[in-house]
């Protein structure tokens, strides 16, 4: 869902990559020899301490791949190769693309093309999760923009306040 996987994802751009987008690509794509189950907390190392509060509620959880997985036949399983004609199959109900620019975040009813978020958007920013939301002709559905982060003169308690957990379901 969007409201959780943007705001990783661009925190980890941000901080964890240091804005390079191909180290960002080794990792969640070149690296994996099947697929992803979760993306975790360590996609936010080296990001703020206030950044992570505000994204977690001060939990953490790892990211973990798909390499627990047993195929009918025994033999092993192969990278999860996701296209047009077979995200229905794979139970796709959501896919990002990671661009240049930004990520294209597409929702199932609209396969084919979506949304770019850009990669400097606040990673605090609230995205709606409705597919319906995320036609590719109108701008990314914000539900709340993010607040702007405190003076760096602010006190330190000032600046670890964070907004609750949006998210109930990391997955």
């Amino acid at each position: 869902m969007p409201s959780h996987h943007l705001p990783l994802l661009l925190a980890a751009y941000q901080h964890k990559f240091g804005r390079d987008l191909q180290a960002m690509v080794r990792h969640l794509i070149d690296d994996v020899a099947v697929g992803w189950d979760e993306l975790g907390t360590d996609l936010l190392d080296g990001a703020p301490p206030a950044l992570i509060t505000a994204l977690t509620g001060g939990e953490q959880w790892p990211s973990s791949t798909l390499d627990h997985l047993i195929t009918p036949d025994g033999s092993p399983p192969v990278r999860m190769t996701v296209t047009d004609d077979t995200a229905d199959a794979q139970d796709m109900q959501w896919g990002y693309i990671l661009h240049q620019h930004g990520i294209e975040v597409i929702s199932a009813p609209h396969e084919g093309s979506g949304q770019l978020v850009d990669w400097t958007t606040d990673p605090r920013t609230n995205f709606s999760d409705h597919p319906a939301h995320w036609v590719p002709i109108a701008p990314a559905p914000i539900i709340q923009p993010a607040h702007a982060a405190p003076p760096r003169s602010a006190p330190a308690a000032a600046t670890a306040q964070a907004g609750a957990p949006r998210h109930t379901n990391r997955r």
